[in-house]
């Protein structure tokens, strides 16, 4: 590993000229992978995060909802951090908001808003 970091540490051959050359190509290489990185991961999932808490902040109640652990129900009652969801006859539950992975449309099935 240390011979690795010699050949990499070690100055291109031409003199002073094409040291400083090799400097500045790592910095525009450098400065073009943190862009590639930036568009490539951070900025897709910070426009993903902004849709997921708009569709938290929409869930109103009568929404049929699909949770996390795979439980479908209809939301009773909507409180700031929670939601009651009646997920059966006579079956309420008290479930945190964050637990929300989608909100359905009447007749449609998980399977079916899995394909968008």
């Amino acid at each position: 590993m240390n011979w690795m970091m010699g050949l990499a540490m070690a100055p291109p051959p031409g003199g002073e000229g094409s040291a400083q050359n090799s400097s500045v190509f790592m910095f525009v290489w450098l400065g073009l992978m943190v862009a590639l990185f930036y568009f490539m991961l951070i900025r897709p999932q910070k426009r993903r995060e902004k849709e997921r808490q708009a569709l938290l902040s929409a869930v109103k109640t009568g929404d049929r909802v699909l949770f996390a652990g795979g439980f479908l129900g209809v939301v009773a009652n909507v409180k700031e951090n929670t939601l009651v969801v009646k997920i059966a006859d006579g079956v309420k539950v008290e479930i945190v908001r964050s637990a929300v992975s989608q909100v359905l449309d009447k007749g449609e099935t998980p399977a079916e808003s899995d394909k968008a």
